[in-house]
């Protein structure tokens, strides 16, 4: 085929078009940090707004092979011309390279913020891998390094089969028995927690099953970037409003609660009543007296605030029961006002669970008002959020702010950041569950942690970052002051959120 189209439109994302005669295909490359996948569909869309032609050196190329990479995660498309293109689907630090003919390193890289890639040997890709029983024996049965780039459904197979209690020829049987399914073409989509994985291993689970290759990359590709996609931002809005019902039943619960205690006690203009029935029989300064209560037909002990005469603390009685009364008021109306919040929530949450596809989600986020009810409640935290390849950054917004961020919304995974030695603004990169920080999403942090701190005009800045659970407040310590048990530093140049 001859490539005709090369260009992107979406965010790492990269489709190549091809065509031959009246055959079409177009290799598509979703080259998230948080997603990562491949797909080859026979027809795409081109948006006639914001997209961006690349890699113009390969239009009108014909292919002259598809060649994989010796043990690695990668393949490449070679052209008539001798030039190819380079697919790395290193997870986190995926990219596509461009070789011109003979060239040792890459042209033009897809992400040029993996700059380590530029270095990149065509031919240092491949990986000489011994499979024997003697490799494995000198290895002592390790896995990890005996199949440097075994994955964790392979491992957990292993795992499962008691690998790790087996001696070494139980585990070179278990490898072999491994090796043979993984070198069968039959290939399965499985969904653990809310992922979906490919996998060469027979499972009983799978979704979908089938012993095409391609069959299978299209597939996954809709799972995670459509289906997956679907089901993380409903789910997102699902738990915004499932907390919403669990603060406004909380708040019920407690107001309530309230309400019941202001009724059924005694109100202060009945104590006040007895005291302004009795000022002949109460002393001037005194702070205790007996005095007969015509409310409860009963002798009582009542105190009379010191510094005050029994009038004027009757006075004061009767400002409080006053304002007791206001209070039950305002407080019935807010249960009323809530009652109907919780109501409207469960409505909602009904809606949104049976909600199929993101045209149907997308409607029902802008009717619902949830996007202005959530950026009301972002108006509100102590941070700026940002988004970098797939993760969140959290910037402090003042030095209470720091302290508010640090003790409310990290967690002991995130890797906090602060520009060194200076006053500055606290910086949360948040973790995700299965993710390393990729090299660049840190620095990206960096720059910001330099950016919003006495850094900023500096042309390069040092800044601190460590896991957070290392990161620790000091009773009585100043606002945003912390101690830092363990630090690794990174030099950045400060940029904003807009550079």
């Amino acid at each position: 085929m001859e490539v005709v189209t090369c260009f992107s439109q979406n965010k790492d994302e990269l489709v190549i078009g091809c065509s031959h005669i009246d055959e079409q295909c177009y290799i598509r490359a979703n080259l998230l940090p948080v997603i990562s996948c491949i797909a080859f569909p026979t027809d795409f869309k081109r948006s006639k707004k914001n997209t961006v032609a690349l890699f113009p050196e390969i239009i009108g190329q014909k292919i002259f092979s598809i060649q994989t990479f010796l043990n690695e995660r990668a393949f490449r498309v070679n052209f008539s011309s001798g030039d190819c293109l380079v697919f790395k689907l290193h997870g986190t630090r995926s990219n596509v390279l461009f070789f011109p003919r003979d060239a040792v390193t890459p042209a033009i890289l897809f992400r040029n913020e993996l700059k380590d890639d530029r270095k990149l040997a065509i031919g240092e890709i491949d990986r000489a891998l011994s499979t024997d029983f003697e490799e494995f024996s000198r290895l002592e049965g390790n896995a990890s390094k005996f199949l440097p780039t075994l994955g964790k459904i392979p491992r957990e197979w292993l795992k499962d089969k008691g690998y790790l209690e087996a001696d070494l020829h139980q585990r070179w049987e278990l490898m072999k028995e491994l090796m043979d399914m993984l070198q069968s073409p039959h290939y399965y989509i499985i969904k653990s927690s809310h992922d979906y994985f490919l996998s060469l291993l027979p499972t009983q689970q799978a979704i979908f099953e089938s012993n095409d290759p391609i069959a299978a990359c299209n597939e996954i590709f809709r799972y995670k970037v459509v289906i997956q996609a679907f089901e993380k931002e409903k789910n997102f809005w699902i738990k915004n409003l499932e907390d919403q019902k669990k603060r406004t039943q909380a708040y019920l619960q407690k107001t309530k609660g309230r309400l019941l205690a202001l009724k059924t006690e005694s109100p202060p203009s009945q104590i006040a009543d007895v005291i302004m029935a009795n000022l002949h029989a109460i002393p001037a300064g005194t702070e205790q007296t007996v005095l007969f209560n015509f409310y409860t037909q009963k002798e009582e002990r009542f105190e009379i605030k010191r510094g005050l005469s029994p009038q004027k603390f009757a006075e004061n009685l009767y400002r409080k029961s006053k304002n007791r009364k206001r209070e039950i008021d305002q407080l019935e109306e807010n249960v009323e006002d809530k009652e109907k919040l919780l109501t409207e929530t469960e409505g909602l949450l009904i809606d949104l669970v049976n909600i199929q596809n993101f045209r149907q989600l997308k409607e029902f986020v802008k009717t619902s008002q949830l996007a202005h009810r959530q950026k009301e409640k972002e108006e509100q935290v102590p941070f700026k959020k940002f988004e970098v390849e797939g993760f969140d950054i959290l910037v402090g917004k003042s030095a209470k702010a720091n302290d508010e961020m640090l003790r409310r919304f990290a967690w002991k995974e995130d890797l906090w950041l602060h520009a060194k030695d200076v006053s500055g603004s606290h910086v949360l990169l948040k973790f995700r569950s299965g993710n390393n920080f990729p090299k660049t999403v840190i620095e990206r942090a960096a720059e910001l942690a330099a950016y919003y701190s006495k850094h900023k005009n500096e042309r390069l800045a040092p800044v601190i970052y460590t896991p957070s659970k290392f990161v620790r407040k000091i009773k009585g310590s100043a606002p945003g002051s912390v101690m830092v048990d363990k630090e690794s530093v990174i030099m950045v140049s400060p940029k904003g959120p807009d550079q």
